[in-house]
């Protein structure tokens, strides 16, 4: 499990979305002590509107959501009432800078969703929305950007250690 592979005395934030919360809390249960978390705004999964809760089949089989244009062209395709993934990539830097700058030098641990992973990696690895949304994020999976503050000679960093490994594989820490 995670519990015994996450770093110790990490700051925790999370999504508003219970999920996620949840998900933080069952890695407590398995034996990692919880500091207090941190809710981020900037962290929630992207908006599907009216596509939001229904299955991946139902919009396949109703011609009218546009659906199969939406997966040949997600990053700048908006779904019905809802936003792109280009727009959660815009949302999510700015969490993602606070963070850096208020918890410098401290391991961070965000538990949050598989389009916020995205934009994530998007942003540490200067991938086009296009290119992040090829990024398989599965659920529980363990993703690691490392963060290296600039100096006055030399720019931030980042480094991608672990993208998408799942609880079964063993840490590469």
């Amino acid at each position: 499990g995670w519990a015994e592979l996450l770093p110790k005395d990490a700051v925790w934030v999370h999504s508003p979305l219970r999920r996620t919360r949840e998900t933080a809390e069952a890695i407590g249960a398995a034996g990692y002590k919880l500091p207090k978390m941190e809710v981020v705004p900037e962290f929630i999964e992207q908006h599907f509107g009216e596509w939001q809760g229904r299955t991946y089949e139902e919009l396949k089989n109703s011609p009218e959501s546009g659906y199969h244009r939406f997966w040949l062209g997600p990053a700048a395709a908006v779904p019905p009432g809802g936003e792109s993934f280009e727009h959660l990539i815009h949302r999510v830097i700015p969490g993602i800078e606070r963070l850096n700058l208020v918890h410098a030098g401290r391991d961070i641990v965000a538990v949050t969703h598989g389009g916020t992973i995205r934009a994530a990696v998007a942003h540490a690895l200067r991938l086009d929305p296009e290119a992040a949304l090829r990024v398989d994020v599965s659920n529980t999976s363990l993703t690691r950007l490392d963060h290296f503050a600039g100096t006055p000679r030399h720019p931030p960093a980042w480094r991608a250690v672990v993208i998408n490994q799942p609880p079964s594989m063993p840490a590469t820490w």
